[in-house]
């Protein structure tokens, strides 16, 4: 039987830590996703799909930059993953504890950005400097941008996907409003709590992912996705991964779910997202792979920013909708075996006849807006708002926001598909979603 891959990973960061090379600061271990963002920076310089950016609307004047610079780097002397280098020693990702280092920068929207753009000049700023961002760059960004007529401006908090996951946005929301709100008091020193707790987070996360490798965990993900196959003319490419492409998005608030039915947003969503791959697919019959984050600290863990998230894979068959009630009994099955790293999943898939390279024909994020607090810099709220044209990890992708109401949006490649055809899976994702919602809450 074949070791794990974190139990590899795990030989290989001991041995990389006690050499030379590590001091004098020392290196500290990554998780299976950080591990696979690395990974594909590596392998693939052009891929942009490792940012994760929050946009917020501010009236004019209202943020100061060199305010915001002091708070961010308040901010990031607290987090070892906002301080240090993520990098690739001897082939092993690691993270090197280093000084805070971030970015805050007012990005001119002007003329190479006409008034008349569709998104407006400073959405077409923001989205032009956060693909231009460089691998080795600080993992937190600030951008700001407002048009010569724009009464408000845009603010762009673009971090390092290996830094942070859904969890963590709200610790970079909550940390930044309060480090601006306390301009007057000193930055402490940077010590070594942060990179400890950072350190036992991430080690008590391996230690879920090797436990989460065994057989049953094999046996599960085999009998699962035994039937994949891969998308035609993308042999060679492993990974939810991928390069920056032209991009579009359409949006839709639908009523906030309650109740007992908010436990089937989430099965309800991959059938929906199902329906829009298969509307948009060209495999015919091809059973389809759909990735959706999932996962969260390991227990007892301290509030620290990193990735934790693991990448799982739902099966999407060819047909009508399915039964929600079998839909989320299989989820559930899932989410048993939720631990089991990415490219485990994809040998055991393999091991069990699937001619699957790991590539994804969609992806589904979910993200409940009450466990994240809002952006108020100087008593003064953000207005979140959404930017089209982000790079893919995969032909579509998907994300819902529950808060308020739940907002769906679906984008696709540009180059792949038309306006027409996108439109027209997205009427029906909206009425397979509407319809499951609709039964849950009967």
């Amino acid at each position: 039987m074949h070791p794990s891959i974190t139990a590899a990973y795990l030989a290989r960061y001991r041995s990389l830590a006690r050499a030379p090379e590590a001091a004098p600061a020392g290196l500290l271990p990554l998780t299976g996703a950080q591990r696979r963002f690395l990974i594909t920076r590596h392998r693939d310089p052009r891929a942009r799909t490792d940012v994760v950016p929050l946009f917020f609307a501010f009236p004019r004047g209202t943020v100061d930059p060199a305010r915001l610079h002091r708070a961010a780097v308040r901010l990031a002397a607290r987090h070892p993953a906002l301080r240090g280098g993520f990098t690739v020693l001897r082939g092993t990702p690691v993270l090197r504890p280093g000084e805070p280092s971030v970015e805050v920068a007012r990005i001119a929207a002007g003329p190479a950005h006409p008034p008349d753009h569709p998104d407006g000049p400073a959405r077409a700023a923001l989205r032009g400097a956060l693909l231009e961002r460089s691998a080795d760059g600080p993992a937190l960004r600030l951008l700001l941008a407002a048009g010569p007529e724009d009464e408000e401006e845009l603010l762009a908090v673009a971090l390092d996907h290996a830094a942070c996951d859904e969890q963590s946005l709200g610790l970079v929301t909550e940390g930044l409003g309060a480090a601006y709100a306390a301009d007057d008091e000193v930055p402490g020193a940077v010590g070594d709590d942060g990179v400890e707790a950072y350190r036992a987070a991430v080690e008590g996360q391996l230690a879920a992912e090797a436990n989460a490798a065994g057989e049953a965990a094999r046996a599960h993900w085999a009998a699962r996705l035994g039937a994949l196959a891969e998308p035609p003319g993308a042999a060679g490419a492993a990974g939810p991964v991928g390069a920056a492409r032209s991009t579009g998005m359409l949006a839709e608030r639908l009523p906030a779910v309650t109740g007992a039915a908010r436990g089937g947003v989430f099965p309800a969503l991959l059938d929906a997202v199902a329906t829009a791959a298969h509307h948009l697919g060209d495999g015919g019959d091809r059973v389809l792979a759909l990735g959706y984050p999932w996962g969260g600290r390991p227990a007892g863990a301290a509030p620290v920013l990193g990735c934790f998230l693991n990448t799982l894979v739902h099966p999407a068959p060819p047909g009508p909708p399915r039964e929600l009630d079998a839909l989320g009994a299989a989820w559930w099955d899932d989410l048993d075996h939720a631990d089991t790293p990415y490219d485990e999943v994809v040998r055991a898939a393999r091991s069990a006849g699937a001619g699957w390279s790991g590539t994804l024909d969609g992806l589904l994020t979910f993200e409940d807006l009450h466990r994240r607090p809002p952006l108020v810099l100087d008593g003064v709220t953000g207005r979140e708002v959404h930017l089209a044209g982000r790079p893919l990890a995969a032909p579509l992708a998907v994300s819902a926001s529950h808060g308020e109401d739940l907002l769906v949006r679906l984008a696709w490649d540009r180059e792949r598909h038309p306006q027409g055809a996108a439109e027209s899976a997205f009427a029906d994702l909206l009425a397979t979603l509407r319809r499951h919602l609709g039964a849950a809450a009967a």
